[in-house]
């Protein structure tokens, strides 16, 4: 048996894929704005049509081959303006600590820091390591879950010690991920990169 080709990557930019995440960014101030006021069931309603959003973006996606690098960069993009907007809602009402805000938005400085430095070496981006997607999945429902307390309070004795577990490790996992990208990025940067060679061959060794 053949192994199936990898998906195509297009260049386009409108495609309905693309369309349902801009419509997911676009749902991020409206969702603050929820959080911040107080209004719980309003804000998890938005959440809801976005996770609903981000699954069918994904199916039409690879169903009918559109695919786009401008997708690649506005799903992940959606996802952490999500959360940050969670955190700082919910931080704003003293829901969660301030210091797991700034825990998360700092790690997310370090890699930006990152980025700097592969580039400024002639790279990319590295790839993605499974433990940050495993991380951005415990905090993208860690903390509607946390809002489901308040939401429905009859509810909190359940759901805030699962998002606040949810959250925990969560952070740490996103931590831990960030180790290994500082020591993926050392590793690479030590490496020459030979003129031609596509950055994948070098960050893929």
């Amino acid at each position: 048996m053949k192994p199936s080709a990898s998906p195509t990557v297009s260049s386009r930019i409108v495609t309905v894929p693309n369309c349902l995440s801009a419509f997911r960014l676009a749902l991020v101030p409206v969702f603050l704005v929820f959080i911040v006021r107080g209004d719980d069931a309003l804000a998890l309603l938005t959440l809801v049509v976005s996770s609903l959003t981000d699954y069918l973006d994904g199916i039409i996606a690879r169903r009918f081959n559109q695919i786009t690098r401008l997708g690649q960069l506005l799903d992940p993009a959606a996802d952490r303006l999500f959360i940050f907007a969670t955190l700082i809602g919910l931080a704003t009402r003293e829901i969660v600590p301030w210091w797991l805000v700034a825990l998360i938005l700092g790690r997310d400085v370090v890699l930006l820091g990152l980025g700097v430095v592969l580039a400024s070496h002639g790279y990319g981006p590295l790839p993605v390591h499974n433990l940050g997607k495993v991380a951005t999945f415990a905090l993208f429902y860690a903390l509607p879950i946390l809002m489901v307390g308040q939401a429905f309070p009859a509810a909190a004795f359940v759901t805030d010690p699962l998002g606040w577990a949810f959250a925990i490790w969560g952070a740490f996992l996103y931590w831990w991920a960030g180790v290994i990208y500082i020591r993926e990025t050392a590793r690479v940067i030590r490496i020459p990169l030979a003129e031609g060679a596509p950055v994948s061959d070098t960050l893929g060794r």
